[in-house]
């Protein structure tokens, strides 16, 4: 063993759960045997999927310990507004990246529908004569003569939502023109278990129980342009895209039932490294964070455990160890957390009737913002409008810094060539003219273990939806003297130019060699579609 200890600024990571008034309570969580997270949340917003005696539903309420939930005991009543318009039950939610008041369901009953929270429906809460008034869709949307298992939002584009459908396909919507998909992948030999974007949407993965790893060019449907063998078993394997890397999480079981974390190149689906993690049987749910950390929360378990992504290696950092065992899980977007706590990330856990927020802690001697845990975060600016992506247009996610709260751009993205997709109509209809993009402002979350003190926030109440190596030193041993100089700092300057230059270049280079590569196993793929139809 060695006697060097690995560096590292997260080695002392640590899990600490809010105070129960600092949660939810008497939340009667969704029975469905459906494997999802159950939870999704926004940066004001979370939604669990609820159980109740007819349909589908599932709650919307605000973040406990913002100043939208100052009216909302953390004990919920019996009864109080819920999102009804499913008529079976509702199995995923995802929340806009750029709108934290729009939300998208996918139910049973094949329907995706889209809410938008206007903020007035907290108000009054347990007042005299207070009446619930349920949420209401903005939009519906027949996606599938089957279950919709997955929702998802587009990572960079505006309004661009893709749905995983139970006959084994994913569709992909302009939600300001939504009566046909704008583009349908498929190729999946059994149910759809999990879908992922990258960081910049021009490429999706998906896992399936026919134990393939599918990756897909989302604008130009059809077969999957790259298909790699997945985990052994058939079993609950999931994915997460590690941020900005070409590289994916999965987690699954063996043929041996072992529970396995692996991570894959997605230039040829191969396989990098595989740990096995025990023998229990709960689905374990990735999540990726930019800090480098991938954190993983197995159903069932009381824990979650927390890797670090290093030298193309994962080392295990300390875990959080609760009694309670979760059944779902969410993370929040990492521009609402808590930084002057030195809070990089914070779960929402959901266990038997109950929402818990758990703040994973770096401790820092410091007050002041501690930048080298803090990198950029995804802002709440979309890159792309739908048109624009749906057209062919590519561009990286904007960033925020989290300190300063200044825009900023991320990674080049990976593209793939493709021809646009036509559109029906290009002016979208008055009734949904709701998804017309709009700036949103970016702020801090309040501590989750201290009541807010930040003046409230103003609420829009409009109808429709608007979102928002140094060098060697040279020896004079056995050769010339060479002359000394000094660098300037105009010279400093140069050469940090240059190099961020041929950085850039050496990005561009590789990205047109993934798509050059990615061009030709879709020709590949064509080409024996073809031969089978042929005969």
């Amino acid at each position: 063993m060695s006697r060097f200890v690995r560096a590292s600024k997260y080695r002392h990571v640590f899990g600490q759960a809010a105070k129960k008034e600092h949660g939810l309570e008497n939340v009667r969580i969704s029975s469905s045997a459906w494997d999802t997270n159950l939870c999704g949340a926004s940066g004001q917003y979370i939604s669990v999927n609820y159980q109740v005696g007819g349909g589908g539903a599932f709650a919307i309420l605000p973040l406990p310990g913002t100043e939208l939930s100052a009216g909302v005991p953390y004990r919920l009543p019996d009864v109080f507004p819920l999102a009804r318009g499913h008529t079976a039950p509702v199995l995923d939610t995802d929340w806009s990246p750029f709108d934290d008041r729009i939300v998208a369901s996918g139910g049973e009953d094949g329907k995706v529908l889209v809410w938008k929270v206007e903020g007035t429906e907290f108000e009054g809460w347990g007042a005299e004569k207070w009446v619930p008034q349920d949420f209401e869709p903005v939009s519906r949307i027949a996606a599938s003569a089957r279950k919709i298992g997955q929702v998802m939002f587009h990572p960079t584009a505006s309004h661009v939502l893709a749905s995983a459908t139970g006959d084994h396909t994913v569709k992909l919507w302009d939600l300001a023109n939504a009566e046909d998909p704008r583009s349908t992948l498929v190729g999946h030999g059994d149910t759809i278990q999990s879908i992922a974007f990258n960081s910049t949407g021009t490429l999706l993965a998906t896992t399936s129980r026919d134990r393939k790893l599918r990756l897909f060019d989302p604008r130009t449907g059809g077969e999957a342009v790259r298909v790699g063998e997945g985990h052994g078993g058939i079993k609950g394997a999931r994915i997460a895209w590690m941020g900005d890397m070409d590289k994916i999480a999965t987690t699954g079981f063996s043929r041996m039932s072992d529970r396995q974390v692996s991570i894959w190149d997605t230039g040829s689906l191969d396989s990098e490294k595989t740990i096995n993690i025990d023998q229990s049987a709960g689905v374990l749910m990735p999540f990726w964070s930019d800090n480098g950390i991938l954190f993983l929360a197995g159903k069932g378990d009381g824990n979650i455990r927390c890797y670090e992504y290093d030298q193309d290696s994962l080392f295990a950092l300390s875990d959080y160890t609760s009694p309670n065992p979760q059944r779902g899980m969410c993370f929040l977007p990492r521009r609402a957390l808590n930084v002057s706590e030195c809070e990089i990330a914070r779960a929402y856990k959901v266990y038997g009737t109950s929402v818990e927020p758990i703040s994973f802690i770096v401790p820092r001697k410091s007050d002041s913002f501690q930048a080298d845990i803090f990198p950029p975060a995804p802002s709440s600016e979309p890159a792309l409008s739908a048109s624009e992506f749906f057209s062919g247009k590519t561009a990286p996610r904007n960033l925020v810094d989290l300190d300063s709260g200044t825009a900023s751009t991320g990674a080049a993205p990976t593209t793939l060539h493709h021809q646009p997709t036509p559109t029906k109509s290009a002016t979208a209809p008055a009734t949904l003219s709701a998804f017309a993009p709009e700036p949103v402002i970016i702020h801090k979350s309040p501590a989750i273990a201290e009541p807010p003190s930040t003046p409230a926030a103003t609420t829009t109440t409009t109808h429709d939806i608007q979102p928002q190596p140094q060098p060697p030193s040279p020896t004079t041993q056995h050769s010339p003297p060479i002359p000394s100089f000094s660098v300037t700092d105009s010279s400093s300057s140069d050469l940090k130019s240059e190099n961020e230059k041929l950085a850039k270049e050496l990005r561009e280079a590789n990205a047109l060699v993934r798509n050059l590569e990615l061009q030709v196993e879709t020709l590949k793929a064509n080409a024996n579609k073809a031969r089978q139809l042929l005969g």
